[in-house]
């Protein structure tokens, strides 16, 4: 178990010293990994080529063979990952780049997943970012919302992030927060809690992601490639020691996490700002399919 401390709820493993809740997470600072240090390929393994020498950008591509992708080589528990992230251009129809973290693997009927993903569209038309998450193998209550963005991703890297805790999930595109989901009680099991790894994939999305599947991916304009750069993965791993876990880095990585307590006022704004203008779908206003919002959805435990 990690050392966990919420602001509600104290789990106190190693000191007696309770840090107060804080609210707003800076990334500043915090150090990028290199490919080697911390992920190993997960499939099409020619497909994942290093753009550099010290191995700190890989690029995944997909063409009619295979897709490809890469996957941390430790399961984290309550972490803050990010990667800059520039997708392929053009014709993009029915193609799917993400970045996410899963427990698919280990936990086949009951897996948690916290996702980004990318998809993509007919020439000339641009990216649709999707964001999603599952507890307990929760897919037949799927949690999606779609955004466009404020900037063309196939021209220059950008950063997207997610902070995990055991009360929070935030969604960040250039620092930037995006989405805020807040455990509520009646979520249970489905608030993502059981340790995951970090995936990034590139895939043929053809039956869903582009007009709910009449756009297939045409692979005469293969191969389709997704740059990846600046890992950060700010976490406890979830195999340690109970020792480990009491070291002091681990336990100040755990402290900094877990007395997460919200965004601040400035980034409320900003994040209230970004969905005034890009958000396209949110499962919570879509009453065909859930006339009840699911619970996170209603005040005070709101997805926002």
């Amino acid at each position: 178990m990690l050392f966990n401390i919420s602001c509600r709820r104290f789990l106190i493993l190693c000191t007696v010293f309770i840090p107060p809740c804080v609210f707003g997470f800076s990334s500043h600072g915090l150090p990028t990994s290199s490919f080697n240090e911390s992920f190993v390929r997960l499939y099409g393994n020619d497909r994942v080529v290093f753009l550099d020498d010290e191995r700190k950008s890989v690029e995944i591509s997909l063409d009619q063979s295979s897709g490809s992708g890469f996957a941390s080589q430790l399961a984290y528990l309550y972490s803050y990952f990010s990667a800059s992230v520039k997708l392929p251009g053009n014709y993009t129809a029915g193609v799917v780049v993400s970045y996410y973290t899963s427990n698919a693997d280990e936990h086949k009927t009951d897996h948690d997943e916290i996702d980004f993903e990318f998809l993509g569209n007919t020439g000339g038309n641009p990216w649709t970012l999707q964001t999603n998450l599952y507890g307990n193998g929760s897919t037949s209550r799927g949690r999606e919302e779609r955004y466009a963005l404020w900037f063309d991703p196939t021209q220059d890297f950008h950063a997207y992030s997610i902070l995990w805790t055991s009360a929070w999930i935030v969604y960040y595109v250039d620092d930037v927060p995006i989405r805020v989901v807040r455990k509520v009680d009646a979520m249970g099991g489905d608030f993502p809690s059981k340790a995951m790894t970090l995936l990034a994939t590139i895939w043929d999305g053809s039956d869903w992601a582009t007009g709910g599947g009449r756009n297939k991916v045409d692979y005469k304009h293969a191969p389709f490639i997704a740059k990846y750069s600046d890992f950060v993965l700010y976490g406890c791993h979830a195999n340690l020691t109970r020792e480990e876990l009491a070291a002091e880095t681990c336990g100040d990585i755990a402290t900094d996490l877990n007395t997460f307590n919200g965004l601040t006022t400035e980034e409320r704004g900003k994040m209230e700002n970004f969905r005034v203008e890009n958000l396209i779908y949110s499962y919570c206003n879509d009453r065909s399919r859930y006339p009840t919002p699911l619970p996170e959805c209603n005040a005070g435990g709101k997805s926002s």
